[in-house]
This record gives C-alpha cells, sequence and structure tokens, in this order.
C-alpha cells in the first residue's frame, strides 16, 4: 500500500494498493508479510541474473590452473541436516618429524568456498552482496545473498565434485598450541557431505548399531575424523588452560505440521561434532587476525556494547558468593581483570589506535570472536579472503633482493600474474 492522502481531522488516508500478497491464512504467509515488513531484498535483479547465467555450473579447468592441488585430500563438510549449502571442510593429519622434540601435534586444512572468486569487485553480483549483506534464514526457506547457481552450486562445497576454495593451513602442537599456518588458494574435492548426528555417533557412540553402521559406510574418511575429534580435544583443554569463556546457549528447531503451519518447537542439543567445527573455525579465525594484524592489513571489528549497570550489579554479587571481586574501571575492563585468566587475552591490532570497547570485543587470542559466518551468508566475511588475495603484502626483504624469493611478494605476484594470464611461482602465503 502507497499512501496518496495522509489522514486530516474531516478525512480518512487514502492510498493505491501496490501488491496483493495474498491470504492471510495461507502457509507461508508470515514470511512474505516479514520479508516486506522488514524491507529485505529476495527478488534478483536482471543484471545479476544476467552475470549469474554466464557462469558454468562445475568448475573451469583453466579456473583450476596455477591454485595448489588439495583434491587428494578427503575433506569433509559437517554440518546440520537441514543445512542448503557448504561453505567450509575440514581435513585433519598427524604430523610427523624425525626430530623427537618435535614429534606429534597435527596438520589442520580448513577451506573456505572461494566466492571472491566469482564475485567480482564492481560487478552487479558484488553490489546485490553488498545491498543484502546476508543470507536470511527462515524455517524451510532461506533468501540467499548470492544466486542458487553460486549459494548451492560453485560456491558450495558438495560432495564428490571439484570446487575453489582459500586453504587455511595450520600446524598444531600436541599441547594445542598454534606453531605455524599459511594461506593459499586450492582447488579441493570433498569426499562426504557429513552432519553432526553423523558425526557425533561415529566419534561419541561407536559400539553403537548406528555408530557401527556410518563407520562401515564412511570407513574411508574415518580415520581422518579421529584426528579432528583428537585435535578437538586438545584445543578444548587449551582454551580451558587459558581461562577462555565458553557460552552455552539452548537453540531450537521449528517443527512444521500440516499445511506448514508451526506444530511444535524443539530444543536442539549440542554434541562434540558441533564444538569440533567451531574449534576448527577458531583456529582459521585466529590465523587470519594474527596474518592480519602482523602486516598491518587494515579490518573491521564487530564491537558489543558493555553490560549495562544492572547485569554488572549481579555479576559483582555472584563473583561476591565465589570470593572474587570486579575492580574499579570500565565495565569490560572490569570484567576483564576480574575473571581468572581473562588478563592479557586481547591484543590490541597493530597499527590501530587504543580502543577500549574494540580491544574488549576481542574475545580470543589474535584478535577474533567465536561467532562465525561463511562468506556465502555474510558479505562481510568475503573482506578477509579478498583481502589475503589482493593486498601487496609487506614482508621481510630477501637479502638477494629479488622479490620472487620473498613469500610474501611472491604470492601478490603469483595472483596478479594469473590476472595477466602469465605464470609465477609460489601463490603462497605464510607466516
Amino acid at each position: 500500500m502507497k499512501i496518496t492522502h495522509w489522514p486530516t481531522p474531516r478525512f480518512q488516508p487514502q492510498g493505491d494498493v501496490l501488491e496483493v500478497v495474498g491470504n492471510y491464512m495461507a502457509p507461508g504467509m508470515e514470511i512474505d508479510v516479514a520479508l516486506r515488513s522488514y524491507d529485505i531484498p529476495h527478488v534478483w535483479p536482471e543484471a545479476v541474473l544476467k552475470e549469474a547465467r554466464k557462469l558454468k555450473p562445475e568448475v573451469e579447468e583453466k579456473d583450476k590452473e596455477k591454485r595448489i592441488d588439495l583434491r587428494h585430500l578427503p575433506f569433509v563438510t559437517i554440518d546440520g541436516e537441514d543445512a542448503r549449502d557448504f561453505d567450509d571442510a575440514v581435513y585433519c593429519e598427524k604430523s610427523g618429524s624425525n626430530w623427537r622434540l618435535f614429534s606429534g601435534g597435527w596438520k589442520l586444512y580448513v577451506a573456505i568456498a572461494d566466492v571472491s572468486h566469482y564475485v567480482k569487485v564492481d560487478s552487479a553480483l558484488d553490489a546485490e552482496a553488498q545491498v543484502r549483506g546476508n543470507s536470511v534464514y527462515f524455517p524451510e526457506r532461506v533468501i540467499p545473498m548470492l544466486p542458487e547457481e553460486l549459494s548451492n552450486g560453485l560456491c558450495s562445497l558438495n560432495p564428490q565434485v571439484d570446487r575453489l576454495a582459500m586453504v587455511c593451513e595450520i600446524s598444531i602442537s600436541k599441547t594445542g598450541k598454534m606453531t605455524d599456518y599459511c594461506f593459499y588458494e586450492a582447488v579441493i574435492h570433498s569426499h562426504a557431505r557429513l552432519t553432526y548426528n553423523k558425526v557425533s555417533a561415529m566419534l561419541e557412540q561407536p559400539k553403537s548399531s548406528e555408530g557401527k553402521a556410518l563407520r562401515g559406510e564412511y570407513k574411508e574418511v574415518l580415520p581422518h575424523l579421529k584426528q579432528l575429534y583428537s585435535l578437538y580435544q586438545v584445543l578444548l583443554a587449551a582454551r580451558h588452560e587459558r581461562g577462555a569463556i565458553d557460552f552455552e546457549t539452548q537453540e531450537t528447531r521449528i517443527i512444521f505440521g500440516s499445511g506448514r503451519k508451526i506444530a511444535e518447537i524443539r530444543p536442539t542439543q549440542r554434541n562434540d561434532a558441533h564444538k569440533l567445527i567451531e574449534e576448527c573455525m577458531l583456529a582459521a579465525n585466529v590465523a587470519t587476525a594474527a596474518f592480519m594484524q602482523k602486516h598491518e592489513i587494515p579490518a573491521l571489528y564487530r564491537v558489543h556494547d558493555g553490560p549495562p549497570p544492572e547485569r554488572l550489579e549481579k555479576l559483582k554479587a555472584f563473583l561476591t558468593e565465589l570470593g572474587l571481586s570486579l575492580h574499579r574501571g570500565k565495565a569490560k575492563e572490569a570484567v576483564a581483570q576480574g575473571l581468572p585468566g581473562a588478563a592479557g587475552e586481547h591484543p590490541r591490532a597493530s597499527g590501530l589506535p587504543p580502543d577500549p570497547d574494540r580491544d574488549a570485543a576481542l574475545a580470543e587470542p589474535g584478535g577474533v570472536q567465536r561467532r562465525q559466518s561463511g562468506p556465502l551468508r555474510l558479505e562481510l566475511r568475503r573482506l578477509c579472503p579478498l583481502h589475503l588475495a589482493d593486498s601487496p603484502l609487506p614482508g621481510p626483504a630477501d637479502p638477494s633482493g629479488d622479490p620472487q624469493r620473498d613469500p610474501f611478494q611472491a604470492g601478490y605476484l603469483a595472483r596478479q600474474a594469473r590476472r595477466r594470464g602469465e605464470h609465477a611461482q609460489g601463490a603462497h602465503l605464510s607466516v
């Protein structure tokens, strides 16, 4: 409805009907109303559809060139049963070393769909993604940030097909400490689409009938899932050792009955598979933050407001019962200083002026937070891969003066050469 005449003391308002959405009792009408009430973009502009239609359904061979080939590694995706897109995959293996001092530990690979390869800066796809900002999830319906050709196709790490990805390769010691990491553009081949419940059954209930059946079905990737589980347990212990806070929240799932009306709302149970993936994503986030901080690459921070005074008073009362106290000062600083192990865990981003609000918002070492969203769901999450892929990175100059031997500049030169159709060695970003 578009208002043409506003109400006056003598006349009722008048307007023109722009669209008839439908019967208010029709199934799914709540979603249609919400889309319009909150001005959520849900119709693709013709320019966006035109760009999407130009994309081939499968990754072209020319796009795989000059990328690290990891198709031999059995990557897997682990998501919920009702997941519609798969934007991250993981693989883990035990590290080997001839030196007793450095033996043990793991090498973790976290692959994120390389959306920036297809969504070029200032393209119609890029402009629409900025307008939408993120995908919007409704029960049994998604309003994607990108057209289906990308969100469910080329940029979804579907099983048994080649996909382009940005990979974070992380070396982690047997005590859970990150010892090395590097980033590079790769081509991967997911070997299985797993769910949290399936992985939980295989790892937490291996002797159950379901666990045994699933172990037989996924015997190819089972050894690597076991390594992931071992790594998760070590990372979890390390986080607890440094005093990180673990927020356990209760999530729910809406169950629909006949006519797509809500029949019930069930609480969902988080298992170790959920936490395993969270730890993998957190490790990749820490590596990314450390890399960007080290090389003074500008980054965006999501800052959370401080607790209101009444919440702080309740916290003080609770801590008093435990024999703890809050120091004077700002709320966030007080909380950070009053909790054991919290001090010293919020390094400031290099090159940025002091900002207590921002510094207090950095909830993990390296300046990252636990909340994660993939590049298919949140436009801002695409900025870090763009920085890693497109920024000339400052690094220690090679003594010989040859930029090709500088690992940082070599990666930048390789990406620029690929855009010119040339060949360059060392498309590899490292610490």
